[in-house]
């Protein structure tokens, strides 16, 4: 028997033992690993803001091409150190279509949120970006035949009316469609890889996020009008990509096959609530009384949610005493 993570024999008894359905306390425990994997990587994405504050590139081709460079290099190394060369090699090989599938989600995801800010607002994007919960738990619901519990319902709502409320005084009087096209093209994309993750739970999606990026640097750099930037704003691209981009997408990856579509992007969507406080405390610009309004609504929402699939993991994981026969 092969793993398909490492393309190498399985021992004998973790042979026998993976074909034996997970019990539940091995679920339990990977499902609390999934929800602390998903709010790593929100936490993570949440500084994109902050960090493209600083930036002073006008082209956002080189934007793109600079981030999904230095993504691409963080993932490929930390798969060369994890799997060697040759198991990096054998794992993109072993992701199959899936794989080549969540790429693209990703690769479209990435590219169209810097294209999409050169037309749109960012309180545009946030509130398409919104509804991806509510998109990923109709998908999970077709596909993959997931049921949505009427918690994770209302708190999908509850998300969706609290970045309502944070962007609500900061809309434009002028609508472009092609921003806002953009904006919706990101949630469906973001919602179509998560529900893909989660269908192929056993194939990994570090190397199929790894190629997304790839794609988003060739696509950048064949747009792009010039990639000379200054040194600051070289080092801010790193930051940019290794850490919020690559790292971002590295937690989620691993962590989205581990719980249900629904779920997942609804703490991904962690990230605009923390987005503005980074900005307040490193930019020094005070938040809105509607953004802070807004995102307790949505922070609490979230907050609930975990703390609720939590308890319940809790409680599946005891172990119930068994008479010897």
């Amino acid at each position: 028997m092969i793993c398909p993570e490492y393309g190498s024999p399985i021992p004998p008894e973790t042979a026998i033992q993976a074909t034996i359905p997970a019990s539940a306390p091995q679920r339990a425990a990977a499902a609390r690993q999934g929800l602390l994997l998903v709010f790593g990587a929100a936490l993570v994405w949440s500084f994109g803001g902050a960090i493209a504050r600083g930036l002073e590139v006008s082209d956002p081709w080189t934007t793109v091409a600079w981030r999904s460079f230095f993504a691409s290099v963080f993932l490929l190394g930390f798969m060369l150190w994890r799997d060697g060369a040759a198991g990096t090699m054998r794992l993109f090989r072993t992701m199959g279509f899936p794989g080549v599938g969540v790429a693209l989600c990703f690769a479209i995801a990435s590219i169209s949120f810097v294209v999409a800010l050169g037309y749109t607002s960012v309180a545009n994007i946030l509130l398409m970006q919104a509804g991806a919960p509510l998109i990923a738990a109709l998908l999970g619901v077709i596909f993959l035949r997931e049921g949505v519990d009427r918690i994770t319902w209302a708190a999908i709502l509850a998300v969706i009316a609290g970045i309502a409320v944070m962007v609500s005084d900061s809309f434009a009087a002028d609508v472009s469609f092609i921003g806002d096209g953009l904006a919706l093209l990101i949630a469906v994309a973001f919602s179509s890889a998560t529900v893909i993750t989660r269908r192929f739970s056993s194939v990994r999606m570090t190397p199929a996020v790894c190629l997304g990026v790839i794609v988003s640097t060739v696509v950048g750099v064949i747009f792009s009008s010039g990639l000379i930037v200054s040194a600051v704003d070289f080092g801010l691209l790193f930051l940019f990509g290794a850490l919020n981009l690559g790292l971002g997408m590295a937690l989620f990856a691993t962590g989205a096959r581990l719980i249900p579509s629904a779920l997942a992007a609804l703490i991904s969507t962690l990230e605009p609530v923390f987005g503005p406080i980074w900005v307040w405390l490193i930019h020094a610009e005070v938040p809105a009384t509607r953004t802070m309004i807004g995102g307790s609504i949505v922070f609490l929402a979230l907050i609930s949610q975990i703390l609720w699939h939590w308890n319940l993991n809790r409680r599946t994981t005891l172990q119930v005493p068994i008479r010897p026969l």
